[in-house]
């Protein structure tokens, strides 16, 4: 690869921001990328990272033991590809998955899904945790505005809940008038619920207009709102919303009793009412995902990072 050990530069995030909202609340997350990406989407909110060439924006160089020992030294509990697509840069992602699980350090893929079913099990394999953005559930939407295929995506979720260990949350970015229409978030939550079950945190994120869709309107609140109780109408249990001020919508219930087990406002934590063995403690209900005893104290924090 001629992108190995090369990146767009590191940054200490909140776990939150990938979105992850179960897998260790509240924790730093040492995130990097590339350069590029396999889709093409018009609407992309990287696109200064996914459409750069190497030479743009690759100035930071560090192999995987440097990335391990960095995110150990910061103190963070994980480290995401994030950025632009790891499935680009899979084998450099890989062996620094590697290095940081010697180290005791969490991994996690920030991803599109679309990638081969020889690949995913190499790739998906060596990752703790993944995001793996559901841009729409539409063939139309895939072809005109991604130039790709929805069914390799639904393949790759479907897998990873039915064939590895890998923790799983799916994003959907609301872009208006191209995937909000209401019968197209119902099909999709009600997929969600049947084939990776009703407890896989569900995330509707807020779209800002950029790259080759930058004349159309950002999401409303509301629309993020309405797609949120269309999913918990279909039976799914945790339904964030992101990008917008909504301390409820960004809170996390209990599956069973309702009650609030994470407080949230935006990357802040408040009330965590989740105990040492990651159940509800109003209930006992397990609550789905990964916990420590206490939450992170990252808060809203970015710093840069200087690894290497």
């Amino acid at each position: 690869m001629t992108s190995w050990g090369r990146a767009s530069g590191f940054c200490v995030d909140p776990i939150e921001k990938k979105p992850l909202n179960h897998f260790y609340p509240g924790s730093s997350i040492l995130s990097f990328g590339t350069a590029g990406c396999n889709l093409g989407c018009r609407f992309c909110q990287n696109w200064d990272l996914s459409h750069a060439s190497k030479v743009d924006r690759l100035q930071d160089w560090a192999q995987p033991e440097d990335i391990a020992e960095a995110a150990a030294r910061a103190g963070c509990k994980s480290v995401a590809f994030t950025y632009n697509e790891p499935i680009i840069f899979a084998e450099f992602a890989i062996e620094t998955a590697k290095a940081c699980r010697r180290r005791g350090i969490k991994t996690v893929a920030v991803t599109a899904g679309y990638i081969s079913p020889e690949a995913r099990p190499a790739f998906f394999g060596e990752m703790d945790a993944a995001n793996v953005d559901l841009k729409a559930f539409s063939e139309r939407f895939y072809r005109k505005l991604c130039f790709a295929h929805l069914e390799p995506v639904l393949d790759t979720l479907a897998w990873i809940r039915r064939s590895c260990a890998t923790w799983l949350e799916v994003t959907t970015l609301v872009v208006p008038g191209e995937n909000d229409d209401p019968d197209e978030l119902r099909r999709l939550s009600a997929w969600c619920a049947s084939h990776l079950g009703t407890e896989t945190p569900l995330h509707f994120t807020g779209y800002h207009p950029a790259f080759q869709h930058a004349t159309s309107r950002p999401t409303p609140a509301s629309t993020l709102a309405r797609a949120r109780a269309i999913a918990l109408e279909e039976g799914m249990k945790h339904v964030y919303t992101g990008n917008v001020h909504d301390a409820s919508g960004q809170s996390t219930y209990c599956a069973g009793c309702g009650s609030l087990v994470i407080e949230r406002s935006g990357y802040h934590l408040g009330a965590y009412r989740i105990d040492g063995a990651g159940r509800c403690e109003v209930c006992a209900r397990t609550v789905a995902g990964w916990f420590d005893a206490l939450p992170g104290g990252w808060g809203a924090q970015r710093r840069r990072l200087q690894v290497g």
